[in-house]
């Protein structure tokens, strides 16, 4: 009896793996995420805060483009930066993934693009927003984590200002242009 109950408990976990591959089911999730990041995107739109922007790509809900302005009274003032998201099936019960497109000199940031952020990996939570995500990484800007970083050269220079600005400065070209064309 034992090895029967087993044997149907098995069963029925095969049956639920199989309803994750099922097209209907599929398609269901797919338009729970989509609705999702529509109410997301309206979120974005109507927010006061206009120094952080994301929408979606013309041919696909789950890859969208992003902006952050540097924050105003911070080494990064006068910066902006283009980002990517890429939202996985699963939106928001897994964390998007996000990436500077435009090159970010700093601690936290390493030269692909990727950033080491709590609120992106084991501090995800589903409650979490596109908003308040660009918001994390705007502040990180200004408050890095230097304890754990992605670009050690960033976080040695961090302890020095003159010696991040000069280094700054020198890798953002490509910000200033972001921040002009805003």
């Amino acid at each position: 009896m034992n090895s029967r109950r087993a044997g149907n408990t098995t069963r029925r976990v095969k049956n639920d793996e199989s309803s994750l591959k099922n097209p209907v089911y599929s398609a269901k999730s797919n338009n729970s995420v989509r609705s999702r990041l529509m109410k997301e995107l309206s979120e974005i739109m109507l927010s006061s805060n206009k120094s952080v922007t994301a929408f979606p790509d013309e041919e696909n809900t789950f890859k969208w483009h992003g902006k952050i302005k540097g924050p105003a009274d911070s080494i990064y003032q006068g910066l902006a930066y283009k980002m990517s998201l890429n939202f996985p099936e699963n939106y928001p019960y897994e964390a998007p993934t996000i990436k500077f497109v435009t090159p970010c000199f700093h601690p936290n940031v390493d030269a692909q693009g990727n950033i080491c952020l709590d609120v992106l990996k084991e501090m995800w939570s589903s409650c979490n927003s596109v908003l308040s995500v660009l918001v994390s990484i705007q502040s990180l800007l200004q408050d890095p984590n230097i304890e754990s970083p992605l670009n050690p050269q960033a976080a040695t220079l961090w302890k020095t200002p003159i010696e991040y600005k000069r280094a700054l400065i020198s890798a953002s070209s490509d910000a200033i242009e972001v921040f002009n064309s805003w």
